[in-house]
């Protein structure tokens, strides 16, 4: 069973590992006809007159498919609470690119006025199956700590490996 973390269990260099996620074409064009309806999403004609090239996965759905891995991987306790982020598409995602993070705390600030909860900076990088990065995404969250009195998600079933 994987611990569930609160604020005081967290510390600077912790790391995940996620699972493995694989984007179909019917998925990307799905996607894309709700939320991003481009031509490089919808259409692998069209696309091949784009900048790209070729049908592409929009960033938003690899974005999404990150947010999964993510509430899958990463074990803060009282779930992930976003306060700000970051976030790049340096590679396209592809039809059939199978996708997996890797995360890392890289800061902890305890709050001073609300001495129950802290902000907690995760770097999630999204990689395709070439070890490419298709995102980098820094995700400022809100961590409480075992004294706020909430209590944990019971989300273990959700949960990866810990690395």
């Amino acid at each position: 069973m994987v611990q569930q973390l609160y604020l005081e269990d967290l510390k600077v260099g912790d790391k995940w590992i996620s699972g493995e996620v694989s984007l179909s074409e019917a998925e990307i064009k799905d996607f894309a006809k709700d939320y991003d309806p481009q031509p490089y999403h919808l259409d692998n004609e069209r696309a091949r007159d784009t900048f790209f090239g070729t049908l592409v996965a929009s960033g938003w759905q690899t974005a999404g498919v990150t947010m999964r891995l993510m509430v899958q991987t990463i074990p803060i306790a009282t779930g992930l609470i976003g306060a700000g982020a970051q976030i790049s598409w340096p590679a396209p995602t592809y039809p059939n690119d199978i996708l997996h993070i890797e995360a890392e705390v890289v800061d902890i600030k305890a709050s001073k006025s609300k001495p129950d909860r802290g902000m907690v900076v995760v770097q999630i990088n999204t990689f395709n199956q070439n070890q490419q990065i298709v995102q980098r995404f820094t995700c400022t969250m809100l961590a409480f700590k075992r004294t706020a009195g909430i209590p944990p998600l019971n989300n273990e079933h959700l949960l990866g490996s810990q690395v």
